[in-house]
């Protein structure tokens, strides 16, 4: 068996410090070619060149927020059926009862939410 040594490092510390130096680079000649004068119509905030009006700190309903998050809960379990979709034939009887296993995992989660009313839009 084969131990590390530094050269094997070598690329990584390279990519590291390519990385970083570009950073550093970047924040400096931002600096350095921003703009220097500052005044209040210059800092106000501005949209399609049209004036804000009112506050942007308004109420929204949770409702939304809770359909995003059961959005994605939901989507990314897809992702998980790809290797599954790759593999099929390989995995063949264990694999299925794993997916089925899984899925049935995701209807519990999928009824509990909808037996509590969060994909309901009128209350």
């Amino acid at each position: 068996m084969k131990h590390s040594s530094y050269e094997d490092y070598l690329p990584l510390v390279i990519q590291a410090v390519v990385a970083l130096g570009f950073v550093v680079t970047t924040l400096f000649v931002t600096h350095i070619l921003g703009p220097r004068l500052k005044s209040k119509t210059k800092n106000s905030n501005w949209e399609c060149g049209i004036e804000s009006e009112g506050n942007a700190r308004f109420p929204v309903s949770i409702r939304y927020f809770m359909t995003a998050i059961l959005f994605v809960l939901f989507d990314v379990e897809v992702i998980f059926f790809y290797p599954y979709a790759v593999n099929f034939k390989a995995l063949e009887l264990e694999g299925l009862l794993a997916v089925i296993l899984f899925v049935a995992f995701f209807l519990i989660g999928f009824f509990y939410v909808f037996k509590k009313g969060a994909l309901e839009w009128e209350k």
